[in-house]
């Protein structure tokens, strides 16, 4: 008997020397916090908002600024870029000419409403384009085009700080954001990558800056900037005011990959898809489907996130959000209390929520 315990003891020993080597406990920054739970989880249903009068493949982002709302089809077959009247959504035309010629352009990631303008961003081209309304409001006319620094590498997302600066992501990873001129000139870098994965920040930054893929949003009443990460649970959640910096990581962990050939291969979740800071808190688009789903889906998959995590300006978890679509843009209208989202998946893709 005695013989049978010291076994059993000497088994549940090396049972747990296994289990500690296999879950090492990830040390990161004092300014990283994790959180796993809302104080408030609700279920919103969508209203489908009808559009007769133009086609998108890939509705991926949406804007709104008065009564003028843009549409950005990541995969459009002649135009990226598409302006309708807000709210009932009247066709008014389109810009960002998908083409080979110096004016037109090869993808378009973003686009941003400026005081007067809309900026979008061109990876493909290296480019940031700036249009200009007609006289009559009713179409957007390309002003001009600016080549960004060399130093950039394939810049994804950007925002608008003021009249004269961009923020982009370090795609390098040699710092976390990118200040840029708008004439395209790289003025600095500032932060760091908050990850965990000392070796990667070690020896594989470009790959971990891939992996790091954040979409951004700022809101210049406030002063806050927030990034979220297209992989992992990541939220990062900037004070440009006061200078502060607070990362809220998820239970799904930081962006999880690997290293092949230098670049970043995905293993873990799909994450975020977008990002608004309105007045009052922080709205995002979100996934969790992981890479093994996908793959055994086969394609089958809807494409999106849905749901819709809402945290405080300090990164704090506000809300849940259950949809009953997947989505993949939104732009947040707090007054109204109404969110419009784009929804690939579907012939009629602008999808209305109201919340609250």
């Amino acid at each position: 008997m005695e013989g049978t315990v010291l076994k059993y003891v000497s088994n549940l020993l090396l049972l747990l020397f296994f289990i500690s080597c296999g879950t090492k406990t990830k040390e990161y920054a004092e300014d990283v916090y994790p959180f796993s739970k809302f104080p408030q989880v609700k279920e919103i249903n969508g209203e489908v908002i009808e559009l007769d009068s133009v086609l998108l493949r890939y509705p991926f982002r949406i804007h709104v600024k008065g009564d003028k709302v843009i549409v950005m089809d990541l995969h459009g077959l002649d135009y990226y870029g598409h302006l309708f009247h807000y709210p009932d959504f009247r066709y008014l035309s389109s810009f960002g000419k998908r083409g080979d010629s110096p004016k037109d352009m090869l993808s378009m990631e973003n686009t941003r409403f400026g005081k007067h303008e809309v900026w979008t961003l061109d990876a493909n081209k290296n480019e940031l384009t700036r249009f200009g309304f007609s006289a009559s409001c009713d179409s957007l006319l390309r002003d001009e085009a600016v080549t960004l620094d060399g130093d950039l590498l394939r810049s994804l997302d950007f925002a608008i700080y003021n009249d004269t600066t961009f923020i982009i992501p370090d795609y390098l990873g040699e710092k976390r954001l990118c200040w840029v001129h708008r004439n395209g000139r790289l003025i600095n870098k500032t932060g760091e990558i908050p990850s965990a994965n000392k070796e990667a920040l070690q020896d594989a930054r470009p790959a971990l800056a891939q992996a790091w893929r954040s979409f951004l949003d700022y809101n210049p009443n406030n002063g806050v900037l927030a990034a979220v990460t297209q992989l992992g649970e990541a939220v990062e959640v900037y004070n440009l005011k006061d200078t502060t910096h607070i990362v809220r990581i998820g239970e799904h962990g930081e962006p999880e990959f690997q290293v092949s050939g230098g670049y970043g291969i995905p293993t873990g979740i799909m994450g975020f898809s977008d990002v608004q800071v309105t007045d009052s808190a922080i709205y995002t688009v979100f996934s969790g489907t992981t890479f093994k789903e996908i793959a055994r889906s086969s394609g089958a998959l809807p494409s999106g996130g849905k749901y819709i995590y809402v945290f405080t300006l300090k990164g704090e978890p506000l809300c849940k959000y259950i949809l009953d679509h997947y989505i993949s843009g939104i732009w947040v209208d707090e007054i109204n209390k109404t969110i419009i989202a784009t929804d690939v998946n579907n012939d009629q893709p602008i999808v209305k929520f109201r919340f609250g």
